[in-house]
């Protein structure tokens, strides 16, 4: 008599609810300037594999590769005006991701911190929440609607309003070094390091706001490199990847 196949079992993810830090930059590719189509497919493709895993996905993007408030291109302007352009250029990238993640067929809705209904649902928090309950991946954008405060502080606020587990902010570079690993190639990656350390040794992870904020609340932030495939499914999955700051 032959034997019943066994289901291959589902992989079990560590965390139930995640918040995605991407920056602006991110979104570049190989660009100087704007948004690559084809590094937004990669990045819905890491994300709708991750969302397989029953993983609820939140995510804020900056706008770094649109305008900066604090840039070299607004010197000279008002720092609210200026601040509310990036806010701008935040939902910008938003609608960008919205639309790659929907073309590879997941469902996503973007919440915008500053009302304009046309393009994007405002941002209120319990309709957040039963959207990732319902399986959406949510996009916050504008980040926290109020100049002064950067896209990492938004992410912190965004992460606690919505109860996530864990901030996972992803870069260029496959965690925190000691100093800038391009341009000292002796630099060292920490595996794990304190919130306090971060802010003692001034790295640049989030703003020392942002980092306070999760020290604050006990919220984890893992940083990892955004650019090698299947990183964000080994994060979620529990393996150690990048870098942890925790308390």
């Amino acid at each position: 008599m032959p034997q019943a196949r066994t289901a291959a079992k589902k992989p079990a993810a560590v965390y139930r609810r995640i918040l995605l830090k991407l920056s602006g930059e991110a979104l570049l590719g190989d660009r100087q300037f704007g948004i690559e189509r084809d590094f937004l497919d990669y990045l819905a493709g890491e994300i709708r594999d991750v969302q397989s895993l029953g993983v609820e996905i939140a995510a804020v993007v900056g706008g770094g590769n649109i305008f900066r408030g604090v840039s070299d291109s607004a010197r000279g302007m008002d720092r609210v005006s200026a601040d509310h352009m990036g806010m701008l250029a935040t939902v910008i990238n938003g609608l960008a991701l919205q639309d790659a993640l929907e073309r590879a067929g997941v469902i996503t809705r973007v919440l915008s911190a500053i009302e304009m209904r046309e393009v994007a649902e405002p941002f209120i928090r319990r309709r957040a929440i039963r959207h990732l309950e319902k399986g959406r991946v949510t996009i916050f954008a504008a980040g926290t609607g109020n100049p002064y405060f950067s896209t990492d502080t938004a992410a912190a606020l965004r992460a606690m309003e919505i109860k996530a587990e864990v901030i996972l902010k992803a870069t260029k570079v496959d965690g925190i070094y000691d100093k800038d690993p391009k341009r000292h190639p002796d630099a060292v990656r920490f595996g794990s390091i304190t919130y306090m350390d971060v802010l003692k040794k001034g790295l640049k992870v989030m703003d020392s706001t942002a980092i306070s904020l999760c020290k604050d609340n006990g919220l984890p932030i893992i940083v990892y490199d955004l650019k090698k495939k299947g990183n964000l499914r080994r994060v979620v999955l529990g393996e150690k990847v990048g870098t942890l700051v925790k308390e």
